[in-house]
């Protein structure tokens, strides 16, 4: 049986994929390539697939993985009836839920005295410090 996958490409750090079509049954890596029907690029998001070499390929039973379902569809090529269409709405499951800080129990907030200058000398304060500039000034 043919799959279509990604295969990776590029230098590290930096991947780009093409879209193999392969054997199945073997690993990505060591699999025999029959057809390359396109290349994918994450980083600028550019996609280029021979629309009629991957249609026929799907045709005659090859099965494509998730990305390259989602990107053969972008591309606008036909998918047959028997291609799973795969949720992207999945969310990850959260582990330990209990742990989560909206769920324990809420701590009370003990205020503590503080000592704090009386406004009147603060405003004195401040109105000396603008005396000072301007006499400043005027010098």
């Amino acid at each position: 049986m043919l799959a279509i996958r990604l295969q990776r490409i590029g230098r590290a750090g930096y991947p780009v994929y093409r879209i193999a079509v392969q054997e199945s049954q073997r690993h990505p890596s060591s699999g025999r390539v029959v057809a390359y029907v396109g290349g994918y690029n994450p980083h600028t998001k550019q996609v280029n697939v021979q629309k009629d070499l991957a249609q026929k390929y799907l045709d005659n039973g090859a099965q494509p993985t998730p990305r390259v379902v989602k990107l053969l569809k972008a591309e606008g090529v036909k998918m047959p009836k028997w291609v799973k269409e795969y949720d992207t709405t999945k969310q990850g499951a959260i582990k330990n839920v209990e742990k989560l800080r909206k769920n324990q129990p809420a701590e009370e907030v003990v205020e503590e005295p503080t000592v704090e200058a009386p406004a009147e000398e603060v405003v004195e304060t401040t109105e000396e410090v603008a005396e000072e500039a301007t006499e400043e000034k005027a010098e």
